[in-house]
């Protein structure tokens, strides 16, 4: 589902701090709290799961490990999300086994990391025995290695993204590590959506994409790359499209690209558009005055008097490109190289989204002057 930007002469009321800012939503997982606390600041959203959950009821490897858990006592148990103990417990319950899964965790020291795995473990009536301030898997691992392991067993709920390097260095000290796989990753049942948004990203018809979890990154690189278009979408995360993410783990992947991610530095959906919020309006922001009023074009949509006009992608472009040099007159040839550098057209269609980008202004249209013969200039004062 998508929800597609409005243009025309009507303007929107109190403007938010988003308005005029189109972001893709790639979760699978809390789409609805994301959609809902982005389009409460002023924001269109573009919906586009880039992964969904496989239901845990028909996950066999996670029951399989569930009983593996249960074949012998366990000394460590690794809870990582809240949202995949949770769902471990209630499977668990499902099939008749959380009672035995709770008293085999009860006899170990169970180690969460960050307040919502903590919270997830102590309402399922258990405690922990350690917790990093950071909520990062680094801390549980240096914890744990300083200990003997040798001949343990210990138990990792991983989410969505598989922990190897984490497993493997307790095996390397001689400890037996069951991995929890909770929640994994399946690709979307219709993956249009998810390609039709890298199609926007390229064209840079969306300001930001977000981000909630590394698989979903991988899996979007991913579905570019299967549409060849792996080059043209990192070169436009690289400066057009703002790539955020809820956490430093979810950022890795673009880490490794080579791309500079940004994240909030606690890993909260709240937190994530507060860090949007605060950033993109000052990523292309222009303003001008006109007849004593302070205009300000952010993103695709023109404020004034608190109120939002919004523009089609390619009318904002035009008007970006004339409030470059405000005053100045740009030819429809120059237009035509900056407003429409990604697409093939001719003089004619600068006129028409010109007479667009008017319509779009109501009452303002006066901004965009034309000089006979010449082109077009930004009538700021």
């Amino acid at each position: 589902m998508a929800t597609t930007t409005l243009t025309g002469s009507r303007p929107t009321p109190r403007p938010g701090p988003l308005t005029g800012f189109t972001i893709g939503v790639t979760a699978a997982r809390r789409r609805d709290e994301l959609v809902a606390l982005l389009t409460r600041r002023g924001a269109q959203v573009v919906e586009a799961p880039a992964l969904r959950i496989m239901p845990l009821a028909d996950d066999l490897a996670l029951r399989q490990a569930t009983e593996q858990c249960l074949a012998a006592p366990l000394d460590y148990v690794v809870a990582t999300t809240g949202v995949g103990w949770r769902g471990w417990m209630s499977a668990a319950e499902g099939w008749g086994r959380g009672a035995a899964l709770a008293e085999a965790c009860r006899h170990a020291v169970v180690l969460t990391r960050g307040p919502k795995a903590t919270g997830a473990v102590r309402a399922s009536g258990l405690g922990e025995g350690f917790s990093p301030g950071s909520e990062a898997t680094d801390e549980l691992l240096t914890w744990l290695l300083a200990r003997p392991l040798a001949g343990s067993r210990i138990a990792v709920q991983e989410h969505g993204v598989r922990l190897h390097a984490f497993a493997a260095a307790l095996r390397e000290r001689g400890a037996e590590v069951i991995s929890v796989p909770v929640y994994r990753w399946a690709p979307p049942d219709d993956p249009a959506p998810v390609r039709r948004l890298v199609e926007q990203t390229v064209r840079r018809q969306v300001h930001a994409l977000a981000f909630t979890s590394a698989p979903a990154v991988t899996a979007f690189v991913e579905t570019a790359a299967a549409d060849g278009l792996r080059e043209p979408l990192l070169d436009a995360l690289r400066g057009d499209v703002l790539p955020v993410c809820v956490g430093a783990l979810c950022a890795r992947p673009f880490a490794e690209l080579g791309l500079p991610a940004v994240f909030p530095e606690r890993g909260r959906l709240g937190s994530l558009v507060r860090l949007l919020a605060e950033t993109l309006p000052g990523r292309g922001r222009r303003e001008f005055v006109l007849g004593g009023k302070t205009l300000t074009l952010q993103g695709n949509a023109v404020l004034v008097d608190g109120e939002s006009h919004w523009l089609s992608p390619r009318g904002a472009a035009v008007l970006r490109a004339l409030a470059e040099r405000p005053g100045h007159v740009l030819s429809r040839a120059d237009l035509l190289r900056t407003a429409w550098a990604d697409a093939v057209a001719d003089e004619h269609a600068v006129e028409a989204a010109v007479g667009r980008l008017r319509t779009a202004l109501g009452p303002h249209a006066r901004l965009i002057r034309t000089v006979p013969k010449r082109g077009y200039r930004l009538a700021a004062d």
